[in-house]
């Protein structure tokens, strides 16, 4: 079963310098129908001004993503982290028993657009962690890239969350086709970052998310002309 959540139908705050639309119920944005799905609990689209950002505030006990599309985004907490990332870095952060952080736009011209993802972890008070992963592009071309799961990844470079899910990343030029099993009892969650796919013959454009049940096969062909780039969530 898939249950699509199309883009228009998503929570929208526009604070000038942010431009953000919700997935799930965020702030100000509350629908009791749109809670989260699983252990994913938000899907923020930001798109952030020149020179602006969000100042210092504290998480606890969530498993904290960003995932930078166009532009750099410059990172600052608690536990002494500096850093700038830009597009093909995985950045997660474990908030755990308490972190303080801020994330700002660095440049003084271009506006960055990045998603944020929370997970709820599976344990709570665990020691806060941060993770930073950058990749090759071709390592998400035409092929799903690993970007977060709960072990370190055998083949490849990931960041180590605390929960069971896996958080995939791909882009596909048109006509492309990705195929994944789906393993009994497990759920997924695919978000459009930009262009358009298919997700089982469903059309998905940019923005819209599809909540995946009782599926043992996910068939993705980016959409022609546009081709794809999207999230993946494998989730318990």
């Amino acid at each position: 079963m898939i249950t699509i959540r199309p883009a228009n139908e998503r929570g929208h705050a526009d604070h000038g310098w942010l431009n953000s639309w919700h997935t799930f119920s965020f702030a100000n944005y509350y629908d009791p129908a749109h809670m989260g799905f699983r252990a994913l609990r938000v899907i923020n689209d930001d798109r952030v001004a020149p020179g602006k950002g969000f100042g210092a505030h504290a998480h606890r006990d969530m498993e904290i993503i960003s995932y930078v599309l166009e532009g750099s985004l410059a990172h600052k907490d608690s536990m002494g982290e500096r850093h700038v990332i830009g597009a093909n870095t995985i950045q997660a952060m474990s908030a755990g028993t308490g972190i303080v952080h801020s994330e700002f736009n660095p440049s003084e011209d271009e506006p960055v657009h990045f998603l944020q993802v929370w997970i709820e972890p599976a344990m709570e008070d665990v020691a806060p962690s941060y993770r930073q992963i950058s990749f090759a592009p071709a390592e998400k071309r035409g092929r799903l890239k690993l970007l977060a799961g709960p072990h370190p990844a055998n083949t490849e470079a990931s960041a180590v969350i605390h929960q069971d899910a896996r958080v995939f990343a791909a882009e596909l030029h048109a006509g492309e086709t990705l195929i994944q099993p789906l393993a009994v009892g497990r759920y997924g969650w695919v978000q459009v970052a930009r262009g358009r796919v298919l997700l089982n013959g469903e059309k998905l454009a940019e923005g819209d998310g599809a909540a995946i049940s009782e599926e043992r096969e996910l068939s993705l062909p980016g959409a022609i002309p546009d081709g794809a780039e999207f999230l993946l969530f494998d989730l318990a």
